[in-house]
């Protein structure tokens, strides 16, 4: 029997990646409701940002945090550089990052396990980095792990937000018609901001998800989501969509078996 037929799968990225993954949840036997709970919205244009990116060639490394910040970032390129400038090692924390550079014709590197800033930061490249001029391309906001641990090994860090982050404004009755009507069995919620941005709407709602099925990128959001006490917790063995779906599939299987075995 398909682990995923019927079952409901609440997805929580933001756009256009959650209406993506939704559509390989469909594929695969799952009603799947997409309901963002992060809306990214491009930066304006500065005179600082534009002088960083004529002067992108005076950076040895360039690194992108997620496929959308690489995604306008070569937007950026495509506005002010006939040709990407040469002499650049490229950086990718997780596989979907490395896909948004090589459409490009961008050879990235990239952790060979994992996909977080943890993984990122153990590539022998980024060991030694005094004086060297590192890009970090993100949003606005967000985790300073990779510009504190650069700076600690002597690098010279310029960040370079292109977008922000914010929650998007659903009215009571979007979040109860999603969270008690539509009823998830699994919630997928892919960053540290994502999760708490869901706890924040059940406390406020008073809907009370804490047992279900809770798919998390990595061991960090995995303790931020048991401290908050979910109880059920899902790590996918890639953030690749096909291996998303695969872990849940396998999650949900074997879910029904322990329950099963302990009738």
């Amino acid at each position: 029997m398909n682990a995923l037929n019927r079952r409901r799968v609440l997805i929580c990225r933001p756009e256009p990646e959650a209406t993506r993954l939704a559509q390989q949840f469909r594929e695969a036997g799952a009603d799947a409701r997409v309901f963002p709970l992060i809306d990214r919205q491009p930066l304006p244009e500065t005179p600082e940002r534009r002088t960083l990116i004529l002067d992108i060639d005076q950076f040895s490394h360039i690194i992108a945090v997620s496929p959308y910040a690489a995604r306008l970032l070569m937007e950026e390129l495509d506005t002010w550089w006939p040709q990407i400038p040469s002499g650049i090692r490229w950086y990718a924390v997780g596989a979907g990052t490395a896909r948004v550079f090589a459409e490009h014709g961008i050879n990235t590197r990239k952790p060979a396990l994992g996909w977080t800033s943890e993984a990122l930061l153990a590539l022998p490249s980024l060991a030694s980095m005094e004086n060297e001029k590192v890009l970090l391309v993100r949003g606005e906001d967000g985790r300073e792990l990779i510009r504190q641990t650069l700076e600690k090994r002597g690098a010279r860090v310029t960040a370079l937000p292109l977008y922000r982050r914010r929650i998007p404004d659903y009215t009571a009755d979007e979040a109860n018609t999603v969270l008690g009507g539509f009823a998830p069995e699994a919630i997928v919620t892919l960053s540290g901001e994502t999760l708490q941005n869901l706890i924040a709407l059940c406390a406020k709602t008073g809907h009370n998800l804490y047992d279900r099925l809770l798919i998390v990128p990595a061991d960090r959001v995995a303790e931020q989501a048991r401290s908050a006490g979910f109880t059920n917790l899902c790590i996918p063995d890639s953030l690749a969509d096909k291996d998303i779906v695969a872990s849940v599939a396998a999650q949900l299987a074997a879910n029904d078996k322990g329950a099963g075995e302990a009738k």
